[in-house]
């Protein structure tokens, strides 16, 4: 089970989750593409494809595609993408995140895993700017949702 807090404020989304899982594996599941592919997105609107050129200067792409119980009409896709800009294996990985729509911005993404006290996982995400509470908070519902999935493909995996 993934204990989750998180924290809006201004134009910053911070998401903190424990998972039961050793650091190794929940790395594996950011950068592994065919492991992405298994919890990446909200359920509604799962990453049906994934790509990432794991390295500096790489570049990532996804898309999501709305179920019939999502908020889009059904096969609505959702391409984004970004680049990677810092990978420390097992410990930090950072990304640009841009819908690839018209005037959308761009944002930064922080992920920061580290062991706790009882051979857990700690993950803090960090995702800024946002152009407004809005947009930060449909991130949040979507990448709450999201780590939901990494929780219960953790668990499967073990």
């Amino acid at each position: 089970m993934a204990l989750a807090t998180d924290s809006q404020t201004g134009h910053a989304l911070t998401i903190t989750r424990i998972f039961d899982a050793p650091r190794a594996l929940v790395w594996k599941l950011w950068t592994d593409p065919a492991m992405a592919l298994r919890w990446m997105g909200p359920r509604d609107v799962p990453v049906v494809s994934y790509e990432n050129d794991l390295r500096v200067g790489g570049h990532w792409r996804a898309c999501l595609r709305a179920t019939k119980t999502a908020y889009q009409p059904e096969g609505t896709e959702m391409w984004q993408g970004g680049v990677n800009k810092e990978i420390v294996p097992l410990k930090r990985f950072v990304f640009t995140f841009q819908w690839e729509e018209p005037g959308s911005p761009e944002t930064l993404v922080t992920i920061t895993l580290s062991d706790t006290e009882d051979g857990k996982t700690k993950m803090v995400f960090h995702q800024t700017p946002f152009e407004d509470a809005a947009n930060r908070d449909g991130h949040n519902e979507g990448w709450q949702d999201s780590f939901d999935r990494l929780a219960d493909l953790l668990e499967q995996s073990q």
